[in-house]
């Protein structure tokens, strides 16, 4: 470590170790904590994209909030939007997540700060020789690179801070996936009962008819065939919706009594348009947080290497003012510098490994890039063509199946069928309906990883919101111009690139 050292005179040296002293007061408390923590990028994403509230709990006020709000949205059978809400409030490996800002502002403090520095103090005598040596130390090195860490770590802490934020939309989208899968099976677990309860007075009901021999053989057993089927489909869905309820607890982070909460009987209704999305993959390129945190890994990586380069020859400098006193020789004064030599090592390992640091920062901020846009045309295709298969069922397969029952229903009411005819169409419902309810849950699916794609929001509300700044306001300067730009965007898959 490179340190100073001041030799302390009674009264000139003593004034300047002052003014020294001063001045390096003011320069080491120049970086304090902030109030928030960091957590204004998080809040403030949750509320613009999703119309939540994000909240770090940390302080026994801060828990009893929010157990009563979580109370207040468990009081009523759970909506998609509170199910949201209440894993942004309890989820705790959440709040684990959010810890990574405590860590990164400690981190950037520390580099605002200068090291502490040192006073000795030494009296030798010997026979009638006194020697009297006061020294005063500080790293220089801190000194003179503390501007180019303090940036370096202002730049982690912003990359930390829109991590934290990603980290907190997966949560939500995983909450939304979670209560879409819980209800669909719920719903399916509910027709399943139906299914069951309907086969077996089929069942019975061809049990008497084949002892009052009105029924064959083969008849029943195909009936009580099916009612076993339907029996052991019943108990695999309600298993199915057991497990799925289980997860969606788990993602909202519930425990003790309030994970008996209350689903609603469905999924909510397909929407009646889809709406137009162009130009979804640039839109992806400025709101993806992860996208946004990688460009800025890049740049701090990028100050990293010009600070290896920087110091690669010249690691360890000692600058000394004396001012000694004896009693044989009275008191001297004068100053030492002393000067690693750069005869073994010259820098060039440590300035090739952030090199390699950088490229690899680079490729893997044109590989995000890219993923992203995958993505979302992933998500969009699968958005589109969900909507128009839960369409599809909602305007054509169940309405056919609807006018099939009514007509059946007017034959039976005639003496024109029997029951079992009835019986036969219920079976045939089955698909249509578990079809039906499996398309809507896939529709709701896709638009919660079409949003996540996009980064938590649809083009058309964040159209509806009041220009926000971006959440990054960094400088670009240390990256060079046409590699962010092709890191950030890329129309094809990026070569390696050299220093």
């Amino acid at each position: 470590m490179t340190r100073t050292a001041f030799q302390l005179a009674p009264a000139r040296g003593l004034t300047n170790a002052t003014a020294w002293l001063a001045i390096l007061l003011i320069l080491g408390g120049c970086t304090t904590f902030s109030k928030d923590g960091g957590f204004d990028t998080v809040s403030t994403t949750a509320s613009e994209r999703l119309g939540k509230s994000a909240v770090r709990v940390i302080t026994p006020e801060d828990h009893r909030a929010v157990i009563a709000r979580t109370d207040e949205l468990l009081s009523k059978p759970l909506a998609m939007d509170d199910a949201v809400q209440i894993a942004l409030l309890n989820n705790r490996g959440l709040q684990a997540a959010y810890a990574e800002l405590g860590i990164a502002e400690a981190d950037l403090v520390q580099a605002g700060r200068l090291p502490n520095p040192g006073f000795s103090f030494s009296r030798t005598q010997g026979g009638n020789d006194l020697s009297i040596s006061r020294t005063f130390t500080l790293g220089l090195a801190g000194v003179l690179t503390m501007p180019l860490a303090t940036r370096i770590e202002s730049r982690r802490f912003e990359q930390t801070r829109l991590l934290a934020a990603d980290a907190m939309l997966n949560v939500a989208a995983d909450a939304r996936r979670a209560y879409v899968v819980a209800v669909a099976a719920q719903q399916s677990a509910s027709y399943a009962g139906q299914v069951s309860d309907a086969a077996q007075a089929a069942a019975e009901l061809a049990s008497r008819m084949r002892q009052a021999g009105h029924y064959s053989k083969l008849d029943q057993a195909r009936e009580q065939a099916f009612y076993a089927d339907a029996m052991a489909q019943r108990a695999r869905a309600r298993q199915q919706a057991a497990s799925a309820r289980e997860k969606l607890t788990r993602a909202m982070g519930l425990w003790g009594t309030q994970t008996q909460y209350a689903l609603p009987g469905r999924l909510p209704d397909l929407p009646t348009t889809r709406p137009d999305l162009p130009d979804l993959e640039r839109f992806a390129m400025r709101n993806r947080l992860d996208i946004q945190a990688a460009r800025l890994r890049t740049q701090s990586v990028a100050s990293s290497l010009g600070l290896s380069k920087a110091t690669r020859f010249i690691n360890a400098l000692d600058v000394g003012y004396q001012n000694n006193f004896t009693t044989s020789d009275g008191r001297e004064q004068g100053y030492e510098i002393s000067v690693e030599i750069p005869v073994f090592d010259w820098g060039d390992a440590k300035v090739a490994r952030a090199q390699a640091l950088y490229r690899q920062s680079v490729d893997r901020l044109a590989a995000t890039a890219i993923d992203a846009r995958s993505e979302v045309r992933d998500a969009y295709s699968a958005y589109v063509s969900d909507y128009d298969l839960a369409k599809h069922y909602r305007d054509e397969v169940v309405p056919l199946r609807k006018t099939i029952s009514d007509e059946l229903l007017l034959r039976y009411n005639g003496m024109l069928a029997s029951v079992f005819d009835l019986l036969a169409d219920s079976r045939e419902q089955i698909g249509a309906v578990n079809g039906a309810i499996d398309a809507l849950k896939d529709y709701w699916l896709a638009d919660t990883d079409l949003r996540r794609s996009l980064g938590g929001r649809l083009p058309i509300d964040a159209a509806a919101q009041q220009p926000q700044p971006q959440p990054m306001a960094t400088t670009t300067q240390a990256i060079p111009p046409n590699e962010s730009a092709q890191a950030a965007e890329p129309s094809e898959p990026l070569e390696s690139k050299g220093q």
